[in-house]
């Protein structure tokens, strides 16, 4: 079976079966690193290359031409994220993002990382606001994704 052809089949199906809902993920490093290695194995058996052969993952991604599983999931996001903010009526949806606990308490140790902790990092407290101006929030999308691609190396 040619390249191409396996290349269209992991676009149209797995890679959005492996992503399905990670518009509401909570990305962390340790999540991105399981994607990116389910992502390099899937990659290797559509070359058919084995662990063994020692050949760089750039190499491999050159070869397929297959987009980056972090990257599609980053885009997935930022887009939910700025539907979420554009919403107007008073939906569960915005709700719940905006929500905090009652009681102020927090837990001992390191906090779980939180939906909109990557967004609030990019853009700030006021994400919300600035989501509102559609042609801005998409132009802001490249960096949002490109912060995870600094993280990656």
């Amino acid at each position: 079976m040619p390249i191409s052809l396996k290349r269209q089949v992991y676009d149209q199906c797995v890679l959005i079966t492996m992503t399905y809902g990670c518009q509401t993920w909570s990305l962390t490093k340790a999540m991105t690193q399981k994607l990116r290695v389910a992502q390099r194995a899937m990659e290797r058996k559509i070359l058919g290359i084995k662990l063994a052969d020692r050949v760089k993952c750039s190499e491999i991604r050159k070869r397929t031409q297959i987009q980056d599983i972090v990257d599609f999931v980053a885009k997935q996001k930022w887009k939910w994220a700025g539907h979420v903010a554009r919403l107007k009526d008073n939906r569960w949806t915005l709700r719940v993002t905006e929500w905090q606990p009652r009681n102020g308490k927090r837990s001992r140790g390191r906090q779980a990382r939180r939906w909109r902790d990557d967004i609030v990092k990019k853009k700030g407290n006021s994400w919300c606001r600035d989501a509102r101006d559609r042609d801005e929030w998409r132009r802001d999308a490249e960096g949002y994704i490109l912060q995870w691609m600094d993280r990656a190396s």
